[in-house]
């Protein structure tokens, strides 16, 4: 008989549940990742809304003529000097019309995600995930129908960011509350850091497919990530798995055994044994916490057995989802210590990672003068950086089991990088290459830790009792304070750019500073300086 080829060994290794899980893991990455590649677009096709095209050095020459091409095709009206501007977007005030875009959609998405987590708690994430991406998928073509009907008024454009800001609140709440129903905390902040790359791979899509059409047909920009993510939609209609229960996977726990009689001595010896290994067995279970979700109801035997347990001291916990408990309310979710100081936090931190999101390619456009689609390309290793910024967090979390003196030090260091990033004039490629990483890193790492492992980790908060029905809540809450930044960010930019790019670098190197200062009781309590309050309020069940 031949041997078993090696990839099929390593494949038939992997339990069913592990399979599931895996599948969940990459899933949810890909269609979170749609989400962002949706909001992109936008960043990317700013430079073309207001640029002027006299300078023959700023454009491609086959940018240009197809541009005429398609301008006398589609009946659009141009001139010479100003004929890539956009109405309305021609005026002398565009950057302010173009940040009312970006706060428009970040605005609407701040409000939406308050509502969106306690709606989530209560409905079907699967189905929840499809409308909203269905809807996303919608409004986002609908932006770039605007540059094939030659669309021209305001209200129309601002109109659609509002609408498709409310309806990616279905997102962010949904794929956290399904990931942390099938990871624990065991190793949480390298698998989510690792999970959360799907912004930064969103991102460099969006831009990569936006900046393929950004310089001679915009509208392309927006129509196709729409069909993506609407696509992305149906995916997650026909294969998503909401919990572990849902396809038989049981939670096991080893019973303790009975107290041990001296009436013999031999029994006693027995007993004794047994404790040891019960021990034994529950210190395992400890160290890695995942594992117990994915135990086949097959398997208890098996793994009693193996751990020298009697089967009767080992139990299912019911796995009907039909008495779960009652989610819990905004306010009992704002309790939770840790929930305030983390919110705040990212409200800063997001608004520094928003900005670089929606304004590094016209930021480079203009201070290095770049054509639009050598900006938006080179706007992804911001990106790159935030991926590795991500997983660094994780790992660094992990570790020293301190989530708030991780991300405090990352935004220790995240100033001096910003600063000199905005002090080098004329950086040659190499410099703007190492900076764009290493600032995505130090800005993007706290941000992908907060609103990851530390929404999970607040989300299953012990003084929630056994009430596993925050995530949703405590994630919504979180995400949707930062968002309040997020849309503060590029709205600022908007406003202080015309002064200078400097002035806006000192701004995020403020609220760099704001984020800090937020979690400093939390530092200083995880480092031992500030002891912990006996008298910390117990939180009941809801």
């Amino acid at each position: 008989m031949a041997p078993v080829p090696l990839g099929i060994r390593f494949l038939t290794s992997f339990t069913r549940e592990q399979c599931y899980r895996t599948f969940t893991f990459v899933l949810t990455f890909l269609l979170y990742a749609a989400y962002h590649l949706s909001r992109k677009p936008i960043s990317i096709v700013k430079s073309a809304l207001h640029m002027n095209c006299a300078l023959a050095n700023e454009i491609e020459l086959y940018s240009y003529k197809e541009h005429l091409i398609q301008a006398k095709l589609l009946g659009k009206p141009f001139s010479n000097g100003t004929w890539c501007n956009w109405e309305p977007f021609d005026k002398s005030n565009y950057k302010q019309l173009l940040g009312a875009l970006d706060y428009s959609f970040l605005c609407a998405y701040a409000v939406g995600m308050y509502a969106s987590g306690i709606i989530g708690e209560r409905l079907s994430i699967r189905l929840y995930l499809t409308f909203g991406m269905l809807s996303s998928g919608l409004f986002t073509a609908l932006f770039g129908m605007g540059y094939f009907y030659n669309i021209h008024d305001l209200r129309y454009y601002i109109f659609i960011q509002v609408a498709n800001g409310l309806v990616q609140t279905t997102g962010w709440p949904s794929v956290v509350t399904c990931i942390g129903n099938w990871f624990g905390k065991g190793r949480r902040g390298l698998i989510m850091g690792i999970w959360n790359s799907h912004t930064s791979v969103g991102n460099i899509l969006g831009s990569l497919i936006a900046g393929r059409w950004v310089s001679s047909c915009w509208g392309l920009s927006f129509l196709v990530p729409g069909i993506i993510v609407a696509t992305m939609g149906l995916v997650c209609f026909l294969f998503l798995i909401e919990h572990p229960h849902d396809v038989k996977c049981a939670l096991t726990r080893a019973r303790k055994p009975s107290k041990c009689t001296n009436r013999w001595d031999a029994l006693k010896h027995r007993c004794h044994d047994e404790q040891s290994k019960y021990d034994a067995f529950m210190a395992s279970e400890e160290k890695d916490p995942e594992r117990e979700c994915f135990l086949k109801e097959s398997d208890v035997g098996v793994l009693a057995k193996s751990n020298g347990l009697m089967t009767s001291h080992v139990v299912t916990v019911n796995s009907d989802r039909g008495n779960r408990p009652a989610a819990i309310s905004f306010l009992g979710a704002l309790r939770i210590p840790g929930v305030v100081e983390f919110s705040l936090c990212l409200l800063f931190a997001k608004l520094v990672s928003y900005t670089f999101l929606f304004w590094l390619p016209m930021y480079l456009a203009n201070k290095e003068h770049i054509d639009a689609k050598k900006a938006g390309d080179l706007s992804t290793l911001f990106d790159v950086g935030g991926i590795i910024g991500g997983i660094l967090a994780g790992v660094i979390s992990d570790w020293t089991r301190k989530r708030a003196t991780t991300c405090g030090a990352m935004l220790l260091l995240a100033a001096p990088m910003l600063y000199t990033f905005s002090a080098v004039g004329d950086m040659g490629l190499k410099t703007i290459i190492v900076m764009l990483i290493v600032c995505g890193a130090l800005v993007n790492g706290p941000y992908a830790l907060i609103t990851t492992a530390v929404s999970a980790d607040l989300g299953t908060h012990k003084s929630l009792t056994g009430n596993s029905k925050a995530l949703s809540t405590v994630t919504a809450i979180i995400d949707g304070t930062g968002s309040i930044g997020a849309a503060l960010g590029p709205l600022l930019a908007g406003l202080i750019s015309p002064t200078g790019w400097n002035n806006v670098f000192y701004m995020l190197m403020v609220a760099d500073g704001c984020a800090l200062l937020l979690l400093f009781r939390l530092i200083l309590k995880e480092l031992h300086i500030l002891a912990p309050k006996t008298n910390e309020i117990e939180m009941k069940e809801h």
